[in-house]
């Protein structure tokens, strides 16, 4: 699904990412850990192609295609979603417009969706305008239910949200992951699992996320660089146990 080869990245005329090497394959979720400012963001970023976050060497491979130099577009419509932290607000358009244009051309029924994610009440508000933390969260959730994206870039899918919330974001993250399994007539369970092979990184500080979804690996990134490579769990009880100085000399 996605392939990092020797990626440099500066911000700003700063080295954030130095020498990532990265294979996340169909289907795998994959965990990125580590503390704040150490590129985790940027990676992310990246890999989505925004402006300001300028490879200087490197190459990024999303489904054998070289998606180095192309603009975020080309990536969203070939199948890379994003979920961000903070992402901003936008007046003058209606969350229900966004949902059908990251729908493409899709058929979407954005009522059904937005009652899956207890929304309906907002999709007439301009997009994160005075919305909550966990309503933010929704809000993002349901733009890529509506994209159904090959491969899902998570940016702190716990931020911002309180305990009542997580269980709804959670639950609903692991379905954007596992994929709409919608029935077709002669295909099976087992071949509508085969055909939905989504792949998600998902970067986390609490581990909350870990209680939803299927983890596959975990690595910790760590002043630009990837240092390890691990069970998303183990390497979460390192850092809770030891910091991630510890964690990073312990597990490399």
């Amino acid at each position: 699904m996605l392939t990092i080869e020797d990626l440099y990245v500066k911000v700003g005329g700063k080295e954030i990412l130095k020498g990532i090497n990265l294979h996340i394959d169909e289907g795998e979720n994959y965990i990125l850990f580590g503390p704040n400012g150490s590129g985790k963001t940027t990676l992310l970023m990246t890999l989505m192609g925004f402006d300001g976050y300028d490879v200087v060497q490197g190459r990024i491979i999303f489904k054998g295609e070289d998606i180095t130099h192309i603009p975020p577009f080309e990536r969203a419509r070939l199948g890379i979603g994003m979920s961000f932290q903070r992402p901003p607000t936008i007046q003058g358009l209606k969350t229900r417009d966004m949902v059908r244009l990251c729908a493409g051309d899709k058929e979407v029924d954005v009522d059904q969706l937005a009652q899956e994610v207890n929304f309906t009440g907002l999709l007439e508000r301009d997009i994160n305008a005075g919305f909550s933390g966990g309503e933010i969260k929704r809000s993002e959730l349901l733009q890529l239910m509506a994209q159904r994206p090959s491969l899902v870039l998570f940016d702190e899918p716990e931020s911002g949200v309180d305990l009542e919330n997580m269980s709804l974001i959670g639950r609903i993250t692991r379905s954007i992951l596992d994929g709409p399994l919608e029935p077709r007539n002669g295909v099976s369970m087992k071949e509508l699992k085969s055909i939905h092979q989504i792949s998600g990184l998902i970067i986390t500080h609490t581990g909350y996320i870990l209680d939803y979804i299927n983890a596959d690996r975990g690595t910790v990134l760590y002043e630009g660089v990837l240092c390890c490579i691990a069970r998303p769990r183990d390497i979460l009880e390192h850092i809770s146990k030891y910091g991630y100085k510890e964690c990073v000399r312990c597990l490399s």
